[in-house]
């Protein structure tokens, strides 16, 4: 079973699992968690590492992961947080999102910049990089 925990693609991710005929043998859960707050509380991000961090951060995408995989019956959870655009920090440039994989042997994080794409385009790339990042763990 798979558990999704998603920022920047609001839901996307679960959407396009879900878009499969028999999703439902394989699709536990998806947490949209969009708000710092909805972060802590849906997934128990630790408000320190929010803080010490930042919302788009690999160690925020692993909490989410880890939090998803917790508060599922998933094997496995893939989480994403980024900055789709527009708009970007000195540290943190439009298009760039964390991920993070959550299953038995542990969590592996990336950080992937996809450049000012626009939103669309950034939340697309966002999809199709996380379910790549599921299909290889799952292999």
């Amino acid at each position: 079973m798979i558990a999704t925990a998603e920022s920047c693609t609001g839901g996307l991710i679960a959407g396009r699992l879900t878009d499969v005929p028999g999703s439902s043998d394989a699709v536990d859960r998806g947490f949209v968690t969009y708000s710092n707050a909805a972060k802590i509380e849906m997934l128990g991000i630790r408000p320190e590492t929010l803080d010490a961090h930042g919302a788009v951060s690999e160690e925020i995408a692993a909490e989410m992961a880890k939090g998803a995989l917790s508060r599922s019956q998933a094997g496995i959870a893939v989480a994403v947080t980024g900055i789709a655009g527009p708009g970007a920090s000195e540290h943190k440039p439009e298009g760039r999102v964390c991920f993070g994989i959550a299953d038995a042997s542990g969590v592996r994080t990336e950080t992937v910049d996809f450049g000012p794409r626009g939103r669309i385009e950034v939340r697309a790339a966002t999809v199709e990089h996380a379910l790549a990042l599921l299909r290889a763990a799952l292999i």
